[in-house]
């Protein structure tokens, strides 16, 4: 694949994390191959760590660490050597915004897991965010805020083989353990998850394991994968975060919902894009269907993560997931 058509194919997945299209835009159209993708990413970054270290008040410096933040974990998404240090970059930036911008903001960690716990401590119920097969707990700021905008906590994570975490562990199918580990780890009584992408099938096997979820919602997780089918790009993501081909073969083996959905008692929001049409993914439609609560958002013209149509599932998604915690009304 050529850098044009690579970043033709990350656009709305960038653009939705948060980045400006515009600088997007510069910095995708002087790559002259997909190699250049990470190294071009890192630089971005850095250039908004400097921004941040003139920045004339703490909260410029922490908006400005905010963006490298992305711009780090977006150097990950392309095929890259020193991606765990951007990562770690990434990770940092995080770490040092919040600080800035939230003192009240906690880190986390447990076994398999890391992340930030945000918002009030009275709040009426807390959302962990679970992203999927090359995401990270910094590609969904904006899905945090607007969730945190509505009075909830919220704990952004990365789970084995997932962001920070990446370069010493591996993708791992029983989820529902590391979900287990942050509710007991937040110590909260009201927890709702969401899910995107491969986090989406991680949050809907947890929701049909763990009775400590009161709310769920997926966006463009796989209902089912079948390895044949896969593109050659996501058989070799899969196979750096699980340990090699043989393991990424047997971990899509057991990405099928059919006999968990029906055991998902919490009310769950499944959003779909119609554009998204991956080869060898069933998308969530049956989830939605076979889940005794599950409700059904096709978005025709989103693509996957459907960040080309944020207006069209973000504030129905925060909004179920806020009123199943406080017991509002929808």
């Amino acid at each position: 694949m050529s850098a044009t058509d690579f970043a033709a194919a990350q656009w709305t997945r960038a653009t939705g994390a948060g980045v400006d299209p515009h600088e997007y835009r510069r910095v995708t159209d002087g790559l002259t191959s997909v190699a250049d993708w990470g190294p071009s990413f890192v630089r971005t970054a850095r250039g908004h760590l400097r921004r941040a270290q003139e920045a004339g008040s703490p909260v410029s410096a922490g908006e400005f660490l905010l963006t490298a933040a992305r711009w780090f974990h977006l150097a990950t998404l392309a095929p890259y050597a020193e991606a765990h240090h951007a990562a770690t970059e990434a990770d940092h930036a995080l770490g040092r915004a919040l600080t800035l911008l939230e003192p009240g903001a906690r880190r986390v960690s447990g076994e398999g897991f890391t992340g930030w716990l945000r918002g009030p401590a009275d709040a009426p119920g807390t959302v962990v965010i679970v992203p999927g097969l090359d995401s990270a707990k910094e590609e969904f700021l904006d899905l945090a805020s607007a969730l945190l905008a509505r009075g909830l906590a919220v704990f952004a994570m990365d789970g084995p083989g997932q962001g920070v975490l990446a370069a010493t562990t591996t993708l791992v199918p029983e989820y529902e353990h590391v979900v287990g580990r942050v509710v007991d780890a937040l110590g909260v009584p009201r927890v709702g998850l969401v899910g995107l992408s491969l986090g989406g099938y991680f949050a809907a096997r947890a929701a049909s394991l763990e009775p400590r979820l009161a709310a769920v919602a997926t966006v463009s997780g796989p209902f089912r994968l079948d390895w044949e089918e896969l593109p050659p790009p996501v058989r070799e993501i899969m196979a750096r975060r699980t340990g090699g081909t043989d393991a990424a073969r047997a971990f899509a083996r057991q990405v099928d919902l059919t006999a968990r959905a029906p055991r998902i008692t919490a009310p769950l929001l499944v959003v779909d894009g119609g554009r998204d049409v991956i080869p060898g993914v069933t998308n969530g439609e049956p989830l939605a269907r076979l889940a005794p609560h599950g409700t059904h958002l096709s978005v025709p013209h989103g693509d996957h993560l459907l960040g080309n149509a944020r207006a069209d599932w973000l504030p129905r998604l925060c909004d179920h997931i806020a009123h199943t915690l406080t017991g509002a009304s929808e």
